[in-house]
């Protein structure tokens, strides 16, 4: 990815309070095209999910202010350690002087608790945090799609799943919400440069996440999805899976 200065990031509420923060790549800059997503959860208690890389900071953060101030942020939740997923952590802490990292018990222990300004908030496997208006349930799912310290997120009152990079899209121009297909295009993705673990747990770690039904799937490249999302994960599984 280029530096130079890319499309305006867009604003565009997917579920009830949670908002999806996304900066397009067009094709000149990265070929196909792409987006990087960050959601924020405008709980009482504010969490942004994903930081996006460095290059995105102010656009990123002029997005954000567009919703309510940045120094209100409580919470800088990630999945993994990438540029994408927390390139600009140490910026947001220092806008938002009261926030703290939230990540898993292995992320905080391997990486960010050396890395980051201030000690994570480190999330048990099922631990659920109360944001006010909000519940986050902490998912642990490592390897999945890559990583050991691999989490996900569950908001409890949208049914709403923060995803991470399951379920990647190409492009650049995905509309912010659909409930049409985005096994197919994500897949031709994957198949391009194959980006998961393919650890002997991910069936199981997928049938963890679809067992909590969710409804909104929070993608963190390409659009969010609405729709039976138990359903999806489990044509994903079987997609990972099959020999």
């Amino acid at each position: 990815m280029e530096s130079t200065q890319h499309p305006a990031t867009t604003v565009d509420e997917v579920a009830n309070g949670i908002y999806r923060i996304s900066t397009p790549v067009p094709p000149e800059a990265m070929p196909g095209g792409f987006s990087f997503n960050q959601y924020l959860v405008a709980a009482e208690k504010p969490l942004l999910y994903h930081t996006g890389p460095r290059k995105l900071f102010e656009q990123i953060c002029g997005a954000i202010e567009r919703i309510m101030p940045v120094s209100r942020l409580a919470y800088i939740g990630f999945s993994h350690v990438e540029a994408d997923e927390c390139g600009s952590l140490n910026e947001f802490l220092s806008l938002a002087p009261k926030a703290v990292p939230l990540c898993g018990q292995v992320a905080a222990m391997v990486s960010i608790d050396d890395i980051a300004l201030r000690p994570a908030k480190a999330m048990a496997d099922g631990e659920v945090l109360d944001l006010g208006g909000h519940r986050i349930r902490w998912i642990a799912t490592p390897h999945l799609p890559h990583g050991w310290e691999c989490s996900m997120a569950y908001e409890e009152t949208t049914g709403t799943l923060l995803c991470g990079d399951l379920f990647t899209q190409p492009g650049h121009a995905n509309p912010a919400l659909t409930e049409g297909d985005i096994l197919e295009s994500s897949e031709a993705f994957r198949h391009q440069m194959d980006y998961y673990a393919h650890s002997p747990e991910t069936r199981h770690h997928l049938q963890r996440l679809a067992d909590l039904h969710p409804t909104t799937l929070a993608c963190m490249h390409g659009s969010a999805w609405r729709g039976d999302g138990a359903r999806l994960l489990g044509q994903l599984s079987d997609r990972l899976t099959q020999r």
